[in-house]
């Protein structure tokens, strides 16, 4: 007797949502058995890691202002990583495109701070690393064409060479190196949050909600009616099914690929903008590893625009929310919600495959 995956006809939506509900169901089952091993109560560590410790909190406002600088990055990340894996393209480089756009970004903002009106200066803030980051990606894209380089592996690679250059600029100490504090002794980067930030909006009491808040949802709107309205997102759905079809099609798919992959990219590069404009200063970690998580998100969303800003709603509770919860019960670690996230994400492709696929038995007879 042997066995064989063969494909589902169809699997109804409510069948797919109590799947995929009960995977995370599960996973938090799991963690509640790790929890219980440390000694901790599971329904008092979930409540305060969901909630966030914004119960009772006096200064709650402060917490969700927090949380949306961790959302905005990565939901932007998600939706730009999207782009490029419904045409099969795998850029994994979001983190080195990232840091390339913060660099960009920086740049700007300590040449033109002060000297331009503020909204310029934040307006070519976010060109200076959409332009950089995208032509980061387009550099692998090209290859790609015209070569048939792995993407993977040249994207991955690419994100050491960023990293390893954002080092370098945070420990050089020298007369030309303006992104280090030239009054401290040992090397620290420099902060321009004073003389150009992004504005928050004031939503009533002490809350604001930053600008960038704002500019993510209307580009997760944008970037939906582009993938299911335009000819261009026909385009990339066309690709990503079938590159030879596309060619029998009389599409250019070579024209498709770079351009997408540079707006992938350059949308990377504007989530750094956001980040590093908030944040007012670099950093070696200013990227908080969204390149790798928006890979993670994108995926668990099943590639779908809206579903993408919910996930990573949901990522950013367990990784804000357990570094609070971590805060209050020593015994367990904020990694902790790295591990729950790992569970989270196999359960669900697992879920995922069950809703596509089905094992069927083969009964041989004979000798």
């Amino acid at each position: 007797m042997g066995f064989h995956i063969v494909k589902r006809d169809n699997c109804p939506l409510w069948k797919k949502c109590c799947l995929y509900l009960g995977a995370v169901v599960l996973a938090l089952l799991l963690g509640a058995v790790l929890l219980i091993s440390l000694g901790v109560d599971p329904i008092a560590y979930y409540t305060r890691m969901f909630t966030m410790g914004t119960v009772g909190n006096k200064i709650a406002y402060k917490v969700w202002i927090n949380y949306l600088k961790e959302l905005v990055p990565l939901a932007l990340v998600s939706v730009a990583l999207s782009l490029a894996f419904k045409m099969r393209f795998w850029n994994i480089g979001g983190e080195g495109q990232f840091i390339l756009g913060a660099i960009s970004a920086a740049f700007v903002a300590f040449k033109a701070g002060g000297v331009l009106p503020n909204g310029v200066t934040l307006l070519l803030m976010c060109l200076a690393a959409m332009i950089t980051a995208g032509l980061y990606g387009l550099f692998v894209a090209a290859l790609k064409v015209k070569f048939g380089t792995n993407e993977t592996l040249m994207t991955l690679m690419l994100n050491y060479v960023a990293l390893y250059i954002l080092v370098f600029l945070g420990e050089a100490k020298a007369d030309w190196n303006f992104f280090l504090d030239a009054e401290s002794a040992r090397p620290v980067f420099a902060s321009f949050a004073k003389i150009v930030s992004f504005p928050g909006i004031p939503m009533g009491g002490k809350f604001t909600l930053n600008i960038c808040v704002i500019l993510t949802v209307l580009i997760g709107i944008l970037v939906y009616v582009y993938l299911r309205f335009t000819k261009h997102g026909y385009e990339i759905s066309v690709v990503g099914d079938s590159a030879g079809t596309a060619h029998y099609a009389g599409m250019k798919v070579n024209r498709i690929v770079l351009r997408t992959v540079f707006l992938s990219a350059a949308l990377i590069g504007l989530a750094a903008a956001f980040k590093v404009g908030t944040a007012g200063i670099l950093s070696t970690a200013i990227t908080d590893d969204v390149g790798w998580t928006g890979i993670i998100v994108a995926w668990l969303s099943q590639l779908n625009t809206a579903v993408i800003f919910a996930v990573s709603a949901l990522i950013c509770v367990l990784h804000y929310g357990s570094t609070v919860a971590a805060a209050t019960f020593a015994q367990v670690d904020s990694s902790f919600a790295n591990m729950l996230q790992g569970v989270i994400l196999f359960l669900v492709l697992a879920a995922d495959f069950y809703t596509r696929f089905k094992i069927v038995s083969d009964k041989k007879g004979g000798n």
